[in-house]
């Protein structure tokens, strides 16, 4: 049920789901295809629902989909091991980004059998008369959820599937007819959004499940993305072409008020959600399903059917969360040595089930730029130590391996726990020893005086070596105290949507002109993400408990007018590698400025020289192209199906 045009119009299988939860847990029964009938049963609009939440496991963990949000962005490029599928997203003249490979696909295939789903929950639910209006407001969101992230990524899209705008289809339709932007958010995602609100409890159904503060966000950011459409700053073209007007007669102005509005309120009207009191604890894996996070797409070790995937090998598909294992250099190459005099080696740092390593395969780095100058102050903000790892550890005796004591840099004895690896802060006054042969690394480190671990600084950051991203690791607890099972999908939730971005939201639509409340002013707001950013309680690459309170130095060092870039900057800081970069980049059409050159070192071990990169971002890029698999499938005529694709991709 790839295409919804094309092959199947009726709904989406049911997927296993599991809510972290102990007595409300979400189970289903698996079924290939769902009919109005079906849907006139209580049974059948709890399963359609409970599939709604299971789609997002098809797009959110996928490492493709990661990659198409981030891969040309000023948050990554591609990694040593990248083939293809990364190498034509980053726009430097390694490919081109087309129709088969763009991997805007995972977002396509997914979003419009859930839309259908959703359509057919809404309009055949009533004739249950036991389903509440706050189950239907759950597939309304949904509805809009998949339809905001396709507008954002496509452009306009089909409101028909089939059977009418916003219709549940229920046969095989073959053709498509597109829709512009102004009628997908004013026809489909405002309406079921605010509807979604309305009818919405503040606390979820089950955890997890969707609530007021949840369509709060995503109304607000509807409007953000919609005004600055609207206002279209640098003139960049929409696909169909349609005119930058509003069917209500509002303006831009009018929409980024409402986003501020809405936003306010869901910061005003939290329900059980909030901001958790460290940035460490957001991202801290044994917190997962905290206050903060609004949706996730789940996983869990207790049970391979409802995590979705098996817990001891993926091979990188969907269901399986495996998105972390893109931005996860091969650290396991890390050797260290059996005796002081280097003369044999082991392998000191392996392969772990542990939010710090997990499985590598080496296609995205992150550049340079973000490492050295998004994250400039690693001393007061905390959210640097809470992204990445940075320094790697022995763990060879989980292994097995009987050597109490290792040899690393310097001949200097190391032990289980020990850094092995450390990527520094910033370049040291002393330059590091990239040459030294007595105790030299096997993956191009080098050594400083008396430090037992190898060392690079930022500007030797790789294509091959980098900073993984410790908030996407993964963690299980069922490992025996050995490494566990670090080849499965990750059986950690993927976080979707957070309560700090309400404060994001209002800071963006105020600095483009909304009247802002007493005490939330665009300043007001980003220090309040700021100062919880100088909070901390644990430093995790140094791996000891770190009890300091930086926010007032945090706060003084916020800009008094801030500005899109600051905000995008702060953006960055707190949702690096999650996914948002692109879209936050096309948003405000600051894609081109922000990512047109960047740096990093090549991709061989002796690399450790920055080079500089330089990509060509055209406007037609702000869109992605429809996947190919959609154009070959759909009976149009050949200037119609021309029509159909957006223009640059033909």
């Amino acid at each position: 049920m790839k295409n919804i045009h094309i092959k199947v119009s009726i709904g989406i299988a049911c997927t296993a789901l599991l809510f972290g939860s102990c007595n409300q847990i979400l189970e289903e029964e698996p079924r290939n295809i769902f009919t109005p009938d079906y849907f006139k049963t209580e049974k059948g609009v709890m399963g359609g629902v409970t599939a709604l939440y299971g789609h997002l496991r098809w797009i959110y963990g996928n490492g493709y989909y990661l990659n198409a949000c981030l891969t040309g962005t000023d948050e990554y490029t591609y990694a040593q091991a990248a083939d293809a599928n990364f190498r034509d997203l980053d726009l430097s003249g390694v490919g081109i980004v087309t129709p088969e490979g763009s991997r805007a696909d995972v977002l396509w295939n997914a979003a419009f059998p859930a839309i259908n789903t959703a359509s057919g929950i809404i309009e055949n639910a009533e004739e249950v008369g036991t389903i509440s209006d706050a189950l239907i407001a759950e597939a309304r969101f949904f509805r809009a959820f998949d339809y905001f992230l396709l507008v954002q990524t496509f452009g306009g899209v089909p409101l028909d599937l089939g059977a009418g705008e916003l219709k549940f289809n229920t046969s095989t339709f073959r053709g498509s007819v597109r829709n512009t932007v102004p009628e997908v958010y004013t026809k489909a995602v405002f309406p079921d959004l605010k509807q979604a609100i309305e009818d919405l409890p503040e606390i979820g159904r089950v955890t997890g499940g969707v609530t007021k503060t949840l369509a709060r966000l995503y109304l607000a950011k509807a409007y953000l993305t919609y005004a600055w459409w609207l206002e279209n700053p640098n003139n960049i073209p929409t696909y169909p072409e349609t005119a930058r007007t509003d069917p209500d007669g509002h303006n831009a102005g009018y929409y980024f008020q409402q986003a501020y509005n809405i936003a306010v309120d869901g910061i005003e009207n939290p329900g059980n959600f909030g901001l958790e009191t460290t940035y460490y604890d957001v991202n801290y894996a044994p917190n997962d399903r905290n206050k903060e996070i609004l949706l996730y797409a789940d996983h869990t070790e207790e049970s391979e059917y409802f995590n979705g995937g098996s817990h001891s090998w993926g091979n990188g598909g969907s269901p399986d969360n495996f998105a972390v294992w893109m931005v996860t250099w091969d650290y396991t190459f890390l050797e260290s040595a059996t005796t002081a005099d280097w003369a044999s080696v082991v392998r000191s740092v392996q392969r772990q089930a542990a939010q710090a390593y997990g499985r590598p395969w080496t296609r995205m780095a992150p550049t340079q730029n973000a490492i050295i100058n998004t994250f400039a102050d690693k001393t007061n903000d905390s959210r640097y130590d809470g992204t990445f790892v940075t320094t790697w550890r022995g763990n060879w005796d989980k292994a097995g391996l009987p050597n109490a004591v290792l040899y690393n840099a310097n001949g200097m004895p190391v032990r289980p726990g020990d850094a092995i690896l450390t990527i520094l802060n910033e370049e040291p006054a002393q330059p590091i020893d990239y040459s030294n042969t007595t105790y030299k690394s096997n993956v191009g480190a080098g050594v400083l005086p008396g430090r037992a671990d190898f060392v690079m600084g930022p500007t030797a950051i790789s294509r091959r070596k980098y900073p993984n991203l410790w908030k996407l690791g993964m963690y299980r607890t069922n490992d025996g105290g050995g490494l566990g099972q670090p080849n499965g999908g990750s059986t950690r939730p993927f976080n979707i949507a957070k309560f700090s971005e309400l404060y994001f939201v209002a800071a963006e639509a105020a600095v483009k002109g909304a009247s802002v409340q007493a005490g939330k002013s665009a300043r007001d707001l980003i220090n309040v993400i700021r100062a919880r950013a100088g909070v901390w309680r644990w430093d995790n690459n140094g791996n000891v408990e770190k009890n300091q309170d930086q926010s007032a130095q945090m706060i003084a060092a916020t800009p008094l007018t801030i500005t899109v870039d600051y905000i995008l900057d702060e953006r960055s800081r707190e949702y690096f590698g999650e996914g948002y970069r692109w879209f936050d980049l096309v948003r405000t059409q600051k894609w081109q400025e922000r990512a047109r050159t960047y740096q990093i070192a090549g991709p061989n071990i002796q690399d450790h020289t920055p080079v500089t990169f330089n990509r060509t971002i055209e406007p037609y890029h702000y869109l992605r192209p429809i996947p190919q698999g959609q154009m070959d499938a759909m009976e149009l005529e050949p200037a119609a199906k021309t029509a159909y694709q957006n223009p640059g991709y033909n």
